[in-house]
């Protein structure tokens, strides 16, 4: 069942898209990467966005094709087998952990405007989560315009730091070996600072590629608005970086994270500004993008059997109350349990490249079993510029797998195993007890490929400038009067 009410359009899925990016890992991780690499940190996080948007390459590259109402989810019918099919389903459900991570970074931000809440962190965390959760029942396009102001106070903050930031930065040492300077650490702590902010820089292409049911010409709008997500991302990293890593000392900022250099350039009024704008909204805007790209994977989840049938109900407006009432559950459980959130993190991410890695490479196969969806395409890229991307997509998610694989402790890598064991287990035992059954997943495939067809050919009809004709849906250009 489609949510009713107006169709999201490019800005909708740009704000959506750069306040899902833009989140946590920037206000906390700068520091970190400028430890590897000092003030090269610059380049670091510009050339992050585009190293994450490759280990995410198959999220541009089939709504450049298609329109895939199921997102993420309804991407890996098509590519998967039964089993590995299950295996991504559990997953999108066991994403929820990391939910909790942005709620428990609110209160610390809160904390600091109100130290008295220093005390109940995990309180405040809870009565956070739970009231972003309550947001999502007025469905997608409320999300999407609550989304949008947050951003709008966020991108005020961040220029606010760069523009007080950047004439107390002194250029010309800025580019120097001075003060463990630019590739400080050389090219190992390059790479190394960009794996670190792998983290921060991932996001442009997740909350984007979810809302296909409810955007308008999707497989126009949502390419265009992830390769703009990347750009503005890079562009507002940059500024940032260049501020974070040349106000002050190497052995000041070294480890620590941006706070202390908007401390040093901000009067006292701005700084708790940065701080609520800045911090908090970076943060509840990842959270906000969070809620949103999960809500059509969960329902086609539910619809296709692995979670029981009474998953399946919705309101009337269309929102699936029960599945995201065990989403809710699942995200405020690292709260109320004290898990550390740093290995739940990157307990989800792991397994997540690992199935990057199988998309990117499945991917180029995508143009020669669909020759007129490839001719159609949004984003004229050659095919041999294509076929690379898809092989650097799945490179570049294996080393983020293996760099936070390496990582954890022997105790945290041994849940990750189990955790990956188990969510092939569920699949095994759903597909035996008869609540999927192989034939209807295949079933499945061929439905969603087919509805991507047709949904695809709907979304280039209403276009303006083109019509089709024929049975075979070929595109006749000609001029279509509005």
């Amino acid at each position: 069942m489609e949510e009713k009410g107006k169709k999201l359009g490019l800005w909708n899925i740009i704000g959506l898209g750069l306040g899902g990016a833009i989140g946590t890992g920037i206000f906390v991780l700068l520091g970190s990467g400028i430890a590897y690499t000092g003030r090269s940190i610059m380049l670091v996080v510009a050339v992050g966005c585009f190293f994450m948007l490759l280990a995410y390459w198959y999220n541009l590259a089939m709504p450049n094709m298609f329109v895939l109402k199921g997102g993420d989810y309804s991407m890996k019918v098509m590519l998967f087998n039964p089993l590995m099919s299950g295996v991504s389903a559990w997953m999108t459900i066991v994403g929820s952990f990391a939910m909790a991570s942005y709620a428990i970074a609110i209160a610390d931000y809160l904390a600091i405007v109100l130290p008295v809440l220093k005390a109940y962190q995990s309180p405040v965390a809870f009565i956070i989560m739970t009231l972003f959760f309550i947001s999502t029942i007025r469905g997608s396009r409320f999300l999407t315009l609550l989304e949008n102001i947050v951003t709008i106070v966020l991108v005020i903050a961040l220029g606010l730091f760069v523009a007080f930031g950047i004439p107390q930065v002194d250029a010309a040492a800025f580019f120097s070996n001075a003060d463990n300077g630019f590739f400080h650490g050389g090219f190992s702590g390059f790479v190394a600072a960009i794996a670190v902010m792998g983290w921060a820089c991932q996001g442009t292409t997740m909350a984007p590629i979810s809302m296909a049911a409810v955007t308008k010409n999707p497989k126009r709008t949502i390419p265009l608005g992830i390769v703009i997500i990347t750009i503005l991302l890079a562009v507002i990293y940059a500024g940032m970086a260049y501020v974070a890593g040349g106000v002050l000392p190497y052995d000041q900022i070294a480890g620590a994270n941006i706070s202390v250099t908007a401390e040093a350039i901000f009067p006292n009024g701005l700084y708790l500004f940065f701080v609520v704008g800045g911090g908090i909204g970076a943060i509840a805007s990842s959270l906000l993008g969070g809620l949103g790209m999960y809500r059509y994977p969960l329902m086609q989840i539910a619809n296709d059997g692995w979670l029981p049938a009474c998953f399946k109900k919705t309101t009337k407006s269309g929102y699936p109350y029960l599945t995201y009432l065990v989403f809710y559950i699942l995200s405020v459980f690292p709260i109320v349990t004290g898990m550390s959130l740093d290995a739940a993190v990157s307990q989800v991410m792991i397994p997540t490249m690992l199935i990057n890695i199988y998309m990117n490479l499945a991917s180029i196969s995508l143009p020669k079993k669909y020759p007129e969806q490839w001719a159609k395409r949004s984003l004229r890229i050659p095919l041999w510029f294509y076929n690379v991307c898809c092989v650097l997509g799945a490179f570049c998610a294996g080393a983020v797998a293996y760099n936070l694989f390496v990582e954890l402790t022997f105790r945290d890598a041994a849940v990750t195993v189990v955790i990956v064991a188990a969510l092939v287990i569920l699949s095994v035992l759903r597909i035996k007890q008869g609540a999927v059954k192989a034939e209807d997943l295949a079933a499945k495939r061929a439905e969603v490929i087919a509805e991507a067809l047709v949904d695809s050919q709907e979304d280039e009809q209403e276009q303006p400038g083109y019509a089709f004709a024929g049975v075979a849906g070929q595109p006749v250009k000609q001029s279509v009067k509005e």
